[in-house]
């Protein structure tokens, strides 16, 4: 799955003024939406572990690749080759 978070979006003004860093929690988001897209709702969750590796600017697309199945999943979620965050996302 592909993403970009746009310029325009309402977490952008203060995650940091003067130079926009796409947050961590959007990121997280946009990882959950692939899973259930692929597997239906997930319910309750636990990340298990997860590791920012590099930013994401607005506009730059990310691709979502997921492993695994319920109720764990493994991700990396990478601009071009650089890998932006990489993690578990487990069933609670």
């Amino acid at each position: 799955m592909q993403f970009v978070v746009e310029h325009s979006h309402p977490c952008l003004p203060g995650h940091f003024p003067g130079r926009p860093l796409v947050p961590g929690v959007v990121v997280l988001d946009h990882v959950l939406a692939a899973i259930e897209d692929a597997h239906g709702p997930l319910g309750a969750l636990r990340l298990p572990q997860v590791k920012f590796a590099s930013p994401l600017l607005p506009g730059q697309a990310a691709r979502i690749e997921l492993e695994g199945a319920a109720p764990r999943w493994r991700f990396r979620v990478l601009r071009g080759e650089v890998l932006v965050a990489s993690g578990e996302v487990a069933r609670a």
